[in-house]
């Protein structure tokens, strides 16, 4: 793999992992656009990770809080660490939900489906569940303290959705979030917080699937290229969609989805079988 084809895959990963818009079509049309081939699981590995770490790194201090509370109600039961305690429940049983449900319908995805009419059908998805929150349901106000095991069921449901190709993980995600009754500010913080556990754990199942060599086939510098791209632009991801969200409204991703799925529906081979 060339430097450059390295680089494209780090941005294009790092810049749609966390915005509603599905990184996972992004890397295919990328892929497919400019002939570039996609490694299999080692750069899925290692893009993966760059990601997460990005988020680690931006939400150090939201992370550093909370463990310290959790544990802190373990050890004192002071009541100022109850928030925290809780909320950490809730990130480990979204967690599970997700990991279990994912396992699961993972198996039920056939090959046959991960196809450009698919992902094209999946980004309209995205794009009609974000115009719907927007345009038709009222946001409300819970934070940490007020939001309960039902809202962290729903918001699991939503996550889990992402296994279909071309759903978007955040955006399923901020949609189930906010549909619950979550205000803004805690919607996204629960969903890139959700992100840290649910993206290490499916790498880690990639991990036993890695085939030996593969590392010295790709090259070392290609894959600390999109590791180092990768996390740059996840940072700015991240950073980007929350002041957005501050200023502006979900549709235009909506808009976005829409256009995108247009071009894979009637541009890209519909005969095609995607390895996803």
């Amino acid at each position: 793999m060339s430097i450059l084809e390295a680089l494209i895959l780090g941005v294009v990963q790092g810049i749609t992992e966390f915005l509603p818009i599905s990184s996972t079509a992004h890397i295919v049309i990328a892929s497919l656009l400019l002939n570039l081939r996609f490694p299999g699981l080692v750069m899925e590995i290692f893009l993966h990770l760059a990601s997460v770490l990005a988020v680690i790194i931006y939400f150090r201090h939201d992370l550093a809080q909370i463990i310290k509370g959790f544990f802190a109600y373990i050890r004192y039961r002071n009541p100022h660490d109850k928030v925290s305690f809780i909320f950490s429940l809730y990130i480990i049983l979204a967690t599970i939900i997700t990991g279990v449900l994912g396992v699961v319908l993972t198996d039920f995805i056939d090959e046959s489906l991960k196809t450009p009419p698919v992902i094209a059908f999946s980004l309209v998805v995205t794009g009609s569940l974000l115009i719907f929150i927007e345009r038709f349901h009222r946001f409300g106000d819970k934070n940490e303290a007020t939001m309960g095991l039902k809202d962290t069921f729903i918001v699991a449901l939503g996550q889990t959705l992402a296994v279909i190709p071309g759903i978007s993980r955040s955006g399923s995600t901020l949609v189930a979030a906010l549909w619950t009754g979550l205000n803004r500010e805690t919607a996204v913080r629960f969903s890139f917080l959700l992100a840290i556990p649910v993206i290490l754990g499916s790498t880690v199942l990639m991990v036993k699937d890695l085939e030996p060599g593969l590392v010295a086939e790709i090259g070392l510098f290609p894959l600390f290229i999109a590791f180092v791209a990768s996390f740059i632009f996840s940072i700015i991801g991240i950073i980007w969609l929350i002041d957005f969200l501050e200023k502006s409204r979900l549709i235009y991703f909506a808009v976005y989805c829409y256009v995108l799925a247009a071009f894979v529906y009637f541009f890209l081979d519909r005969s095609l079988i995607i390895d996803l």
